[in-house]
């Protein structure tokens, strides 16, 4: 299995980034920890990560042409603003698991609406950098009651 790992604006800046929200451990860490996730279970992981919206989108529909099994994105700030994520993540039909390091339903009222969710099978808030294992895990479910089915 495949899985493509999507983070969104500001998040290279973890650790550094109001660490009272999103902790202390580096965006380089939690990428070792995605990839030894992984490898313990078998799975291919690549990662990606812009402060763009449209690099954003274009990945998302690169990882259809490149037989991407799953994805796992935090879209940052664009969570709650990108249509334009939603469409891509509707568009290229791979099941997408969507990724918050803080608690969002209890922050600021904007950050209330998803519009990325609508296209996801499966949503993790405010379980720290471990939310990333998480939608893993469930995706890896997923698709193998999928491939047994």
């Amino acid at each position: 299995m495949k899985f493509l790992v999507i983070n969104g604006p500001n998040l290279n800046m973890l650790g550094i980034r109001e660490p009272d929200k999103y902790g202390k451990e580096s965006y380089d860490a939690l990428l070792d920890k995605i990839s030894a996730h992984c490898k313990n279970h078998g799975l291919k992981v690549e990662f990606y990560q812009s402060n763009h919206e449209g690099a954003l989108v274009d990945r998302i529909q690169q990882a259809y042409f490149e037989g991407v099994d799953a994805i796992v994105i935090n879209p940052g700030a664009y969570t709650h603003t990108s249509i334009a994520l939603l469409d891509a993540v509707k568009a290229v039909g791979i099941p997408t698991a969507e990724v918050h390091i803080s608690k969002v339903e209890e922050r600021e009222d904007f950050r209330q609406v998803s519009y990325i969710r609508a296209a996801c099978c499966f949503t993790v808030t405010g379980h720290g950098t471990d939310g990333y294992l998480e939608a893993i895990d469930f995706l890896r479910g997923k698709l193998k009651d999928r491939d047994e089915g």
